[in-house]
């Protein structure tokens, strides 16, 4: 955005004084992000699109929420792919000679000349978030194949020529050299930004008896992009581990590497995890979008019932707030926008993770480094002499941490932390298991959340079906009720399922539950009494979600088939 625009905006429509803009100008040129972006994670600004509609009424145009408008087809084969790509504009009306597009630099005119000139057209911006743009390219412009599988026998060809690059007079070459070539450069790159086209959250890079097999994983579920010469492993490895800062000699011993990759505006941070195996290293590399920042509490799967409850019990000013779920099931994500909900300049939050994943402005986070003598327990201690109102634990794994951090919680601190627990209940059990004393228990945990994750349906593919009686039996469903699935299409690889979101259940330890607790009741007793007195469980919120045409039935007993 035009910084003189957006200070007058920031002034004007939301009342942020001078001062003020300059602090958050600051907090902009340390934490490298945006002036806008800084002063929607302090609050004040409401919302992205409050911003976005002020900065259009500013230059007099249309501003337009891609996620609730839907271009018209006549425009959309106005405007190729490559061009949309290129010049990231979505085009949503054509009259006559006249195209009005999307963009998120509408006062580029050098952009709006050169596609006057290429499409002979008379181009009207409207205004859109940069994001918004991105998704809506890739919803009307899907690839043919999904991009991890465009031209198989490219990344074949790229592949042969890194295994050429070791020719017999060349024998001398160190690793290093080589994974610095250029053909081993250009496969590795490609990896990367097909994973981050298809949304892939990590990379498997495993080696087998005579293959190397890349898998990556998509909304939660793995799928295999390819096999290729065992002899590429070596030069893939050696490439990743350079970048990650690892040592390429060690193949031995586990280690742990981080780095940056930039794909056009995209900045995503890699963590790479390197485990010996008997055929060779395994690799697996994490991805996190950090364009796309932490998200907020109405953005995670929440319906509008739960959110406003919530919220009560995350503004408590102590006590212990638990979020519980297996690995991979959005505990973090959960936190973070519990964090960015509380993030206040009136409020000192102080987090232990392992590891940090997004940084967030105006917290102090520290990471777990047991080499350090950094633990859960030691790190939890010294947060407590750095006067915090807020402390978030990545996970509660032993009784010496719990006790501490219960501490916390009654001397006048609001505790986050997660469990690895099946459901909110067990919460309250695990403490127990812990050694915790039942009267701590009672008198300081507020809340516990837990939660999966579902695939979401496809939109561009959704159709109306009637799953299996047998099926709706299971889940309790009336038989001949009619559900959406995706029947599959180029936007979600022909999967019929695109993105993710939670499914949750949430128990506020109210006075019935603290007195089962006190007596040591079993989870089953305490669920039963929770459920009398209104909890929704998480298969109930996942069935809801189905019957809206979230998700679909199948997907709600996947991941709730072990409650």
């Amino acid at each position: 955005m035009n910084e003189t625009k957006l200070k007058k905006i920031l002034n004007q429509r939301f009342g942020i004084p001078d001062p003020v803009i300059n602090e958050l100008k600051q907090e902009a040129l340390h934490s490298g992000l945006e002036l806008e972006e800084v002063a929607l994670r302090r609050g004040l600004i409401p919302n992205k699109a409050a911003l976005y509609e002020s900065y259009a009424n500013e230059l007099n145009i249309p501003y337009i929420d891609l996620d609730h408008y839907t271009p018209d087809p006549q425009a959309i084969a106005a405007l190729p792919a490559e061009l949309a790509r290129k010049f990231k504009v979505v085009p949503l009306l054509q009259l006559n000679s006249n195209l009005i597009v999307a963009t998120a630099t509408p006062e580029d005119i050098s952009l709006l000349d050169e596609l006057n000139r290429r499409l002979h057209l008379e181009i009207n911006p409207a205004l859109s978030s940069p994001e918004a743009i991105e998704a809506a390219i890739d919803r009307y412009y899907p690839q043919e194949t999904p991009r991890a599988e465009i031209d198989t026998a490219l990344i074949d060809l790229e592949a042969e020529e890194a295994l050429n690059v070791c020719r017999p007079d060349q024998e001398t070459i160190s690793l290093e050299e080589l994974a610095n070539q250029a053909p081993v450069v250009r496969f590795v790159n490609t990896l990367l930004e097909q994973s981050l086209v298809e949304r892939a959250s990590d990379i498997h890079i495993e080696p087998e008896e005579d293959a190397l097999i890349i898998r990556v994983r998509i909304d939660g579920l793995l799928q295999e992009r390819g096999r290729f010469s065992l002899n590429l492993h070596p030069l893939v490895t050696s490439r990743i581990k350079l970048l990650a800062g690892m040592d390429i000699s060690e193949k031995r011993k586990p280690q742990d590497g981080q780095m940056e990759f930039r794909n056009n505006s995209r900045r995503v941070d890699i963590r790479v995890s390197s485990f010996p195996t008997i055929y060779g290293e395994n690799l697996v590399l994490r991805l996190l979008d950090k364009s796309s920042g932490p998200l907020k509490l109405t953005d995670i799967g929440m319906d509008e019932t739960l959110i406003p409850q919530f919220q009560r019990l995350i503004h408590q000013p102590h006590g212990i707030i638990l979020v519980t779920g297996p690995t991979g099931s959005g505990k973090s994500t959960t936190l973070y926008a519990v964090l960015n909900e509380l993030n206040t300049p009136e409020k000192n939050i102080i987090t232990l993770e392992d590891p940090v994943e997004y940084r967030l402005p105006g917290i102090r986070q520290c990471q777990i480094n047991v080499r350090a003598g950094v633990t859960f327990a030691s790190g939890l201690r010294a947060i407590l002499r750095q006067d915090p109102d807020i402390i978030m634990v990545g996970e509660i794994r032993d009784f010496e941490t719990a006790e501490i951090a219960f501490q916390a919680a009654l001397t006048g601190h609001l505790v986050l932390a997660t469990l690895h627990t099946n459901d909110a209940p067990s919460g309250l059990t695990r403490m127990i298991d812990m050694k915790v004393e039942p009267f701590l228990i009672a008198s300081s945990v507020i809340a516990i959340l837990a939660q999966r994750l579902v695939r979401k349906v496809c939109d561009r593919c959704a159709e109306s079906y009637t799953p299996e009686p047998e099926l709706l039996k299971r889940l309790n469903i009336a038989p001949e009720t009619t559900f959406r699935r995706g029947k599959g299409c180029p936007a979600c690889g022909n999967r019929g399922y695109r993105g993710r979101l939670g499914i949750f259940e949430l128990l506020p330890v109210q006075p019935e539950i603290r007195a089962l607790i006190m007596r040591n009741r079993s989870s089953e007793e305490i669920a039963a009494v929770a459920i009398r007195n209104g909890m929704k469980t998480l298969r109930q919120d996942g069935i809801a979600k189905a019957l809206a045409g979230l998700t679909t039935p199948e997907e709600v007993l996947r991941v709730t088939q072990d409650i």
